[in-house]
């Protein structure tokens, strides 16, 4: 008998229809024998509608109360999952993240978990209950009601296998697993049957919105197993583990990752002498900007470049700080592009493999793709291109690391 915890996004309870399918689900797991804590978000698109309520009272909500206002969104998912549980004969039991005691800081709206008591969830398991948590919320230490943030639901399900040891997390979401990159764009994506926390995480920061960073770094830090699920469709998902040895088995490249979102900035002309770079990117960093890639050119006329991108939601802010600064020291011009593109080769078999990055550059080179900018880790490379090259580059890239999957008879 295994300990899963299960978690169900908000596509996945969007409707009574749903939430009793969810059921069916629940059921057939634990008539398969498994002890079952099932976490839920609020139904799709009611998180949002209950922030918009609070705002038709005020542009600027109080975050204690705001934190009220949108914990009610899973309290009513999980009252119905249970009902319907119930009505299939399978014992079952709801909590709000309060009266489970998930313990988090004080800081309303984005609270971090710190610890969870779980006795009564034990004893519940014990009597042959199915336990069923409010994903996305907890209480601080003042019995004040306080919620995760984005991707809540998610980090309160590893959390909870983390606190019970399970066996396994799983994420149940829209998709049936993690692959090598977006299918919508690569027709021939693969879905990865295993994939490391660090090519995850790689791919999660990168752009990949099949899971949230928060929930795969506490997978990793305490090492509890997570697999993706579809929430509708039967199959094996894809494993999320600490396991590399596998992995290196298998192909160099586990996935390519891209993001439309991202703006560049360059100040040019700028006075080469020490400090320069807390010069340019301090005020940035003052204004609550974060900065992604960075690259540094010197020039023969004791002048520098200094060129970094941002996320394009950023890009006006930045450009405004970008000129007080280029006012301030002395240099020659800001210019700036919203039409760029980032797309990163993830894997951890790059570690054992000479050459990855310039496999990629000359796949790159071979569709005339220019390359901006490049930024490289352990296990990832990065290249920011024109944004129109996109969707060109990753299938040319997806190619050159035979990522493909093989076509089917017939086709």
């Amino acid at each position: 008998m295994a300990l899963i915890v299960q978690k169900f996004g908000g596509t996945s309870v969007g409707s009574i229809e749903r939430i009793e399918q969810v059921a069916d689900k629940v059921k057939k797991h634990r008539e398969a024998g498994d002890d079952l804590v099932v976490v839920l978000s609020a139904m799709s698109g009611e998180t949002n509608r209950l922030i918009d309520l609070a705002k038709q009272i005020t542009d600027q909500p109080v975050p204690r109360e705001l934190d009220v206002i949108v914990s009610t969104g899973e309290q009513v998912t999980i009252a119905l999952l249970t009902m319907a549980l119930i009505k299939r004969g399978v014992p079952a039991v709801s909590y709000t993240g309060n009266q489970v005691r998930i313990l988090t800081d004080s800081a309303h709206n984005k609270a971090r978990i710190l610890q969870i008591d779980d006795h009564k969830i034990r004893a519940d398991l014990k009597e042959g209950r199915v336990v069923v948590v409010a994903g996305f919320q907890g209480v601080d230490e003042h019995g004040s009601i306080t919620t995760l943030g984005r991707g809540g639901s998610d980090t309160t399900g590893v959390a909870l296998a983390a606190a019970l040891k399970a066996d396994e997390c799983q994420i149940y979401t829209d998709v049936d697993g993690v692959y090598t990159t977006d299918p919508r764009v690569v027709p021939q994506a693969r879905r990865l049957e295993k994939i490391t926390f660090e090519e995850m995480l790689e791919m999660a920061s990168l752009g990949s919105k099949v899971l949230q960073i928060r929930s795969v770094e506490f997978a990793g830090k305490y090492n509890v197993p997570l697999r993706v699920l579809h929430s509708f469709k039967e199959g094996p998902g894809t494993l999320i583990t600490i396991d590399e040895e596998e992995s290196m088995e298998q192909p160099i490249i586990s996935g390519i990752a891209f993001n439309r979102d991202e703006a560049k900035l360059t100040i040019r002309g700028v006075p080469d002498t020490p400090g320069v770079a807390f010069k340019i990117l301090g005020p940035i960093s003052a204004s609550n900007i974060e900065v992604d890639m960075i690259v540094q050119n010197v020039a023969h006329d004791n002048t520098t470049d200094f060129t970094f991108t941002v996320h394009r939601n950023e890009y006006e802010k930045a450009q405004s700080v970008l000129e007080n600064t280029a006012r301030e020291i002395g240099a020659r011009e800001v210019i700036g592009d919203t039409k760029i593109a980032k797309v990163s080769i993830v894997g951890v078999g790059m570690r054992s493999h000479a050459g990855v990055a310039s496999r990629m550059f000359e796949a790159l080179a071979k569709e005339s793709i220019n390359i901006q900018m490049i930024s490289t880790s352990e296990i990832k490379v990065s290249v920011v291109i024109e944004e129109k090259y996109l969707e060109l580059a990753v299938r040319a890239l997806h190619t050159a690391f035979e990522l493909d999957a093989p076509a089917r008879q017939g086709e």
